[in-house]
């Protein structure tokens, strides 16, 4: 081998080495973001449960005790949704539901839903959302009480006929210019404890599968 082809597969082999070296260090960085982004998740998630539930209410892991459901009609998307559960001494206190109101002015709106085991809701929490900042945005806890009118409601209070916003002849209050937002927030509410009512012994139900609404 002559000295040109010896150079040229030193070269080859060091670049060869130096790809390894950096595909096992991007696959090392990427394992690690992601388990840092799923930790990041849970204490999110963790955090909006406790403002609903306190913890001082359940003794089980809520995170680890959850169910995924697919109910495209009564949570708003045809994507499998999360369902975390809350337990003392192995008995239900709450299931805390993840829905979907698809019909926000801004797109889809992605709430909390959480329901006592009595069928009363504990609260609700807007996770994620598009609405216009300073009209729709009042759906947001940190920005308005509106949200917390949902505590302690239940499908008999008001009557269903009556889960509607004031301007479509329902007890809940709109907001000046952005009817759209909160009509559609009540709406999904309504439903996921229509959903919650009718499912309720499957939901908590120890490692109930996930299940397709018919």
């Amino acid at each position: 081998m002559t000295a040109n082809l010896r150079h040229i597969a030193l070269a080859g082999g060091i670049l060869a080495l130096f790809a390894v070296i950096g595909t096992g260090l991007v696959a090392l960085t990427h394992e690690a973001t992601d388990e840092r982004i799923t930790e990041n998740r849970r204490a999110a998630t963790l955090e909006t449960f406790h403002e609903l539930i306190p913890e001082e209410r359940y003794d089980n892991d809520p995170v680890a005790d959850a169910i995924t459901v697919t109910a495209p009609e009564a949570l708003g998307s045809k994507d499998p949704l999360t369902v975390y559960r809350a337990r003392r001494d192995g008995e239900p206190v709450a299931a805390v539901l993840t829905a979907v109101a698809p019909d926000g002015y801004g797109g889809p709106i992605r709430l909390l839903v959480a329901v006592n085991r009595d069928g009363t809701l504990a609260g609700v929490r807007v996770v994620n959302h598009s609405e216009t900042p300073g009209l729709g945005d009042a759906i947001e806890a940190d920005r308005s009480d509106w949200i917390q009118d949902f505590v302690g409601r239940s499908l008999g209070d008001p009557p269903r006929e009556d889960w509607r916003v004031e301007k479509d002849g329902g007890v809940f209050d709109q907001f000046t210019g952005a009817t759209i937002t909160p009509r559609a927030v009540v709406a999904a509410v309504r439903r996921a404890l229509t959903y919650f009512e009718d499912h309720r012994r499957e939901l908590f139900a120890r490692g109930a599968p996930a299940e397709e609404e018919r």
